[in-house]
């Protein structure tokens, strides 16, 4: 049986370069293909590959919340991340939303075929020049007391965040989710309220300091 691989990333150039090396190996299929976080979850959801390759930072959902919700709502498929952020904290939350593996995009294409081959033995495999790093410095970075997006949020509430971070006003928000304006804005409330933030400026300073969405140079 051939190995059914998705891949998630916001970049075309990546996602064919991406393509054409893995569909080399024998029995290795590419299924599809997605450069948002939301159609990647709403394929996975359809296409049931084995592996999803998937990218952190990419619009309307990050790979974060996108791994989470496909970790959840698809059995037995395996994530493995494929990142430019080598900062702790994105490693950690992608492993804690349920990815079976961290690489950086600068990691040779061999490290990549290595890591998808740990994900299907139900493996963790973290690229050498950060699993030092985040083994060593885990317990100093996140104290349990330590207010983060992704504990301090309903997962709801960090959707509503990456979207007006990303510029969209509360209409628009509204129509994307299918919830009502009067909603969004009281997930706005209290978005604000549990971060102690009141302005949509400095809420999308956080959410991109927080890893939740980021903006392309």
């Amino acid at each position: 049986m051939g190995i059914r691989i998705f891949l998630a990333d916001d970049h075309e150039i990546v996602r064919n370069g991406l393509r054409a090396l893995l569909e080399k190996q024998s029995g290795w299929e590419i299924v599809g293909e997605a450069g948002d976080g939301r159609t990647a979850v709403e394929a996975v959801q359809k296409l049931v590959p084995h592996i999803v390759v998937m990218d952190v930072g990419m619009p309307d959902l990050n790979g974060i919340e996108a791994t989470r919700q496909i970790v959840s709502q698809v059995p037995n498929v395996k994530v493995v991340a494929l990142s430019m952020h080598s900062d702790k904290r994105f490693v950690v939350e992608m492993l804690r939303a349920g990815a079976s593996a961290y690489l950086l995009k600068d990691c040779a294409f061999e490290e990549l075929i290595q890591a998808i081959r740990s994900a299907l033995r139900d493996r963790i495999y973290l690229s050498p020049k950060i699993a030092d790093k985040v083994v060593k410095d885990y317990v100093r970075l996140f104290p349990d007391s330590e207010l983060s997006v992704f504990s301090a949020l309903s997962p709801r509430e960090r959707q509503v965040l990456q979207l007006l971070s990303e510029g969209k006003n509360t209409r628009q928000i509204a129509n994307s989710l299918q919830l009502s304006v009067k909603t969004i804005e009281t997930y706005r409330k209290q978005i604000m309220d549990k971060l102690k933030i009141h302005s949509v400026a400095e809420l999308t300073k956080y959410a991109i300091r927080e890893g939740l969405t980021s903006v392309d140079p």
